[in-house]
């Protein structure tokens, strides 16, 4: 059974999940080298290798059997496990909890080479379509008050499996990096009566210069503190706090925003290895129902891409500073380039 540890220092928990360890030795390798098709449990035609499927898009066949567009599996090696009771409890001065949540793995195509951006529009939108399905089934889970979906693309980037697939963990409780925005957030509208996201946002179009791209839904940028070089925030342009009750339409926009920056990054960056996250509001459990009053007001869902170029060692540790060698404007200048050229 994982388990869950609170830093009594800087409210962090800490999963411990030992059934990791037993993953097999080739997975750690340092590059992640192609997979022989009979030992990839995520291609077509080897359903069996993967626990039962949780959700599927698929045009014909039957469950857990060929004919798939996408499918939806537990993680074989879960970081946190739905099985169970929280039994929240002290531990003399600590506290702990069982690991009860969900880890899942999004097997983005049947076919192994597929790399994300290179699928077209329909196929990108079907990954993001499975993300709200999982998320609202999730979200009926009492236990359970956030999900995280991410990507690791590359080793550098800790992906484990060449074949493309994106990630989904729900925890029972709410990551400080979340709490921190939702904070902020609050505070500034408290304040000012207005959104932080909804002003960040009109600041980088009236100033234009970290820009990217564009399109009737989504603005995509360079933050003006990018922790990592070429870092690309894609931010919806209507206030949204849950992912999960986008439109099919929205969904189409951000599958559009994704591809391009990933192909900009394809063709300008040399395929890098990167890290995509979903940051969600979490499910309204708060014992302090005034936590939550204005964070529909507040709080805006968004995608960051995060390109593996740069490593983190002993300074951003020890700090939790970054150093960016790269310039947010210079960035988004050879992006933008890369989007025109297509």
């Amino acid at each position: 059974m994982p388990e869950l540890r609170k830093d009594p220092v800087v409210g962090r928990w800490v999963v411990f999940s030992p059934e990791r360890q037993i993953r097999p030795e080739r997975y750690k390798c340092e590059e992640l080298l192609p997979t022989r098709p009979e030992e990839d449990p995520f291609l077509e035609g080897h359903e069996t290798y993967t626990p039962a499927e949780l959700y599927a898009i698929r045009p014909a066949g039957v469950a857990n059997g060929p004919g798939w567009q996408l499918r939806v599996v537990s993680n074989r090696f879960p970081a946190l496990r739905v099985e169970g009771e929280l039994e929240k409890e002290a531990v003399g001065f600590y506290d702990r909890m069982n690991g009860i949540g969900a880890h899942e793995v999004i097997v983005e195509t049947p076919h192994p080479q597929l790399v994300l951006e290179k699928q077209n529009l329909a196929g990108i939108t079907r990954v993001f379509d499975a993300c709200r399905a999982r998320i609202l089934d999730l979200s009926r889970d009492a236990r359970l008050h956030y999900v995280l979906v991410f990507k690791n693309h590359g080793a550098l980037a800790g992906a484990t499996m060449p074949h493309p697939h994106s990630q989904l963990i729900a925890m029972p409780v709410t990551p400080i990096v979340l709490k921190e925005k939702l904070a902020a957030a609050r505070a500034y509208y408290l304040e000012k009566d207005r959104s932080l996201f909804g002003d960040i946002l009109q600041a980088e179009r009236k100033i234009g210069d970290r820009v990217v791209f564009e399109n009737d839904g989504f603005t995509v940028f360079c933050p003006f503190a990018s922790r990592f070089p070429f870092e690309t925030c894609i931010m919806p342009r209507k206030q949204a706090a849950d992912f999960q009750n986008s439109s099919d339409d929205v969904l189409v926009l951000l599958a559009e925003a994704v591809q391009r920056v990933l192909l900009a990054y394809h063709s300008a960056l040399n395929q890098p290895s990167y890290n995509l996250i979903l940051h969600n509001a979490p499910f309204r459990r708060s014992r302090q129902p005034d936590a939550w009053t204005t964070i529909d007001l507040d709080f805006r869902w968004h995608v960051e891409i995060l390109p593996r170029l740069t490593g983190v060692a002993g300074f951003e540790f020890g700090t939790g500073f970054y150093i960016n060698p790269t310039l947010p404007e210079e960035a988004a200048g050879i992006l933008r380039e890369a989007v025109t050229r297509g």
